[in-house]
């Protein structure tokens, strides 16, 4: 009975010892090819379905972790990169994200809408410094048949972006239907002469535009009496019979 027993404790430490050397061999072995591998590093990838051609936002991705050995240039690393870029191809979840499937996004109202640079220049001229989101009229001239003319070309253009500020300021991209952009690229060749005026009224000029001056009003009054109505609104009683205006 004792032999039995002593046999059985032998045995056993045997198979620890050998388990234990075995989990040795197995966690050495991972220490080695997580060495060889040089670590993780974590990537972007899509957190579910992204259409082709619409803006990335901070809920359609997610990251995951793969081996340095395996990380490329074009990977996405850093979320900085994926702000104001669409993808140009479709993409599913767990896809890969990677540099040349990105495309900066444009700030264009309408699928149709084209963007149209128009840079200063000695053709070109803006009579004001110009900001993104402003809207601007555009005058040429030219001259037709021996006759020289200025007209209004287009009017009320949103501006897309501009680019530089104050002195710096050097010209602006026009978001312009696809029909109107060879127009507008036509005129900024051939036109003799360009002016860009920016169309934004302020709060204040709508309101005195749109309250009556005092000559204004002593006019309408004069309007008003001449058409028989007193300048309160209420209309006077005219007699058509001489005779009972008279007194009694």
């Amino acid at each position: 009975m004792l032999e039995s027993k002593r046999r059985a404790t032998i045995f056993l430490l045997l198979a620890f010892v050998l388990a234990a050397i075995a989990g040795y061999l197995v966690y050495d072995k991972v220490r080695t090819l997580n060495a060889e591998l040089g670590g993780m590093t974590k990537i972007y990838v899509a957190a579910g379905s992204i259409p082709s051609r619409t803006l990335i936002t901070e809920g359609q991705i997610k990251t995951m972790e793969i081996p340095n050995r395996y990380v490329l240039d074009s990977y996405i690393t850093d979320k900085k990169k994926l702000i104001n870029m669409v993808t140009v191809v479709p993409l599913e979840e767990d896809d890969l994200i990677t540099g040349n499937m990105l495309k900066p996004a444009t700030e264009l109202r309408e699928a149709n809408h084209r963007l149209v640079a128009m840079y200063r220049s000695d053709k070109v001229q803006f009579d004001q410094v110009v900001t993104t989101n402003d809207r601007v009229d555009i005058i040429i001239s030219k001259e037709e048949n021996g006759e020289k003319k200025t007209e209004l070309f287009m009017k009320d253009v949103p501006v897309a972006w501009a680019q530089g500020k104050g002195k710096d300021f050097v010209g602006v991209a026009l978001e312009v239907p696809l029909d109107d952009a060879p127009k507008l690229i036509n005129i900024q060749n051939y036109a003799d002469h360009i002016r860009v005026l920016k169309a934004n009224v302020g709060k204040e000029e709508t309101q005195i535009e749109s309250q009556p001056t005092e000559t204004e009003q002593q006019q309408t009054q004069g309007q008003e009496i001449q058409a028989g109505t007193e300048p309160n609104g209420t209309e006077q009683q005219w007699n058509e019979n001489p005779a009972q205006q008279e007194n009694p």
